[in-house]
């Protein structure tokens, strides 16, 4: 959970506020240095290294703990050994405002980033790093008041900055996992949605064309005769399935959303149904009352709708001397009724059924919104009807 990697622009529209801050409590400081204590100024330089540890603890916590804690070490020595007494010290302590608020904040960071054996450690190494600072600095206003505050005021004050760092760490730790948590939901959402999308665009357009070559080079092996007639059929098919494999690539690739992959798709949609008709081979008949413009991302749903449809007229249904297919708009939607008189299934479906056709139609309409219905047709054959709104 540590973040070396995480940038410099990054780091300061995160930091600044605290940044700010620190350097207000510098100032409050400096400002009640009086001219007859220029040794004070030594106590600012360890200041300023706290401020930077702190500004800096999120790209390594735990580093900028032990740093914090061997600079408060550094810097009680250099005052002991100068004898001066830093002011102003925080609830009697040997740590200065300043140094306080930095050593706070980087134990929230360590608690909030670090592994918890790390986050422990950390914590301990600056909890010494201030209890050195104690022992070694004078206190200011013993040295220069003769009294001292009661030590129950420094421990009273040590602890509840102590548990306010520990407590903002573990909340924002909290706050992180969530988050971390719901983005990979998201992650899984998005990912299921797209194989779900590829899974329908495979299905729908892929096994259409394979399962016309598959139609068609078995009514040639029956009639021999026919299948000059059948080869060109075979050939455009194969072409199209090829074109709709390299799209689905393209998708996986990332150059175009799951979906997108439309075989001969226009902005007409009879036009791209009566196309599809064409192609089936199957006696298809064909009714258009679209009165209201279809949007092509609505017109490529449809048409895989009507696409599918046929594919299921051609593998499952028997004796099948007529298809009708109709498209209409009213009330706002699109109405489609895909109908073939078989009678039904007396045989295998070509390549075998995976069950998939009617589940990714269902799944198709339902994500826009719309309604699904497909089912046995009174005395004979199949029907598929589907409702999609417009807007």
């Amino acid at each position: 959970m540590t973040s070396p990697d995480l940038s410099w622009r990054s780091l300061a529209r995160r930091q600044w506020p605290l940044a700010l801050i620190l350097l207000a409590f510098l100032l409050i400081e400096v400002t009640g240095f009086s001219s007859a204590e220029p040794e004070l100024w030594w106590q600012v330089p360890g200041s300023l290294v706290m401020i930077a540890l702190a500004v800096l603890a999120p790209r390594r916590p735990f580093d900028a703990a032990l740093a914090a804690s061997a600079t408060l070490l550094a810097s009680s020595v250099l005052l002991k050994w100068l004898q001066v007494a830093p002011t102003p010290q925080f609830f009697v302590s040997g740590a200065v405002l300043t140094e306080t608020a930095a050593a706070m904040a980087i134990i929230a960071f360590v608690v909030r980033q670090a592994t918890p054996r790390r986050a422990v450690i950390g914590t301990v190494v600056v909890v010494e790093g201030m209890a050195v600072a104690e022992v070694l600095r004078s206190n200011y206003d013993l040295v220069h008041y003769g009294y001292r505050g009661s030590f129950d005021q420094y421990y009273f004050g040590g602890t509840l900055m102590l548990v306010l760092s520990v407590g903002t760490g573990l909340y924002f730790r909290a706050r992180d996992r969530e988050r971390s948590k719901s983005v990979e939901l998201q992650v899984t959402e998005a990912q299921h949605a797209e194989r779900m999308a590829l899974a329908r665009e495979l299905h729908d357009v892929v096994a259409h064309y394979v399962t016309a070559i598959v139609v068609h080079s078995q009514a040639g092996q029956v009639n021999p005769q026919a299948a000059m007639q059948v080869l060109p059929v075979i050939t455009h098919s194969g072409n199209e399935a090829l074109t709709a494999m390299r799209r689905l690539v393209g998708t996986l690739r990332g150059s175009e959303p799951a979906g997108s992959s439309g075989a001969n798709t226009t902005s007409d949609l009879a036009d791209d149904v009566r196309g599809l008709a064409e192609e089936s081979g199957q006696p298809v008949r064909l009714s258009f009352d679209l009165a209201e413009q279809v949007p092509p991302e609505l017109g490529r749903s449809v048409l895989r709708l009507v696409q599918e449809s046929l594919t299921n007229a051609r593998k499952h249904g028997t004796d099948v001397s007529a298809v009708d297919v109709s498209l209409s708009t009213r009330d706002g939607n699109v109405h489609v009724l895909v109908q073939d008189n078989g009678n039904g299934q007396q045989h295998a479906p070509v390549g075998g059924s995976g069950g998939y056709g009617l589940v990714g139609m269902r799944e198709r309409v339902e994500l826009l919104g719309g309604t699904f219905h497909a089912g046995r047709r009174q005395p004979r054959g199949w029907e598929v009807r589907a409702s999609l709104p417009i807007a």
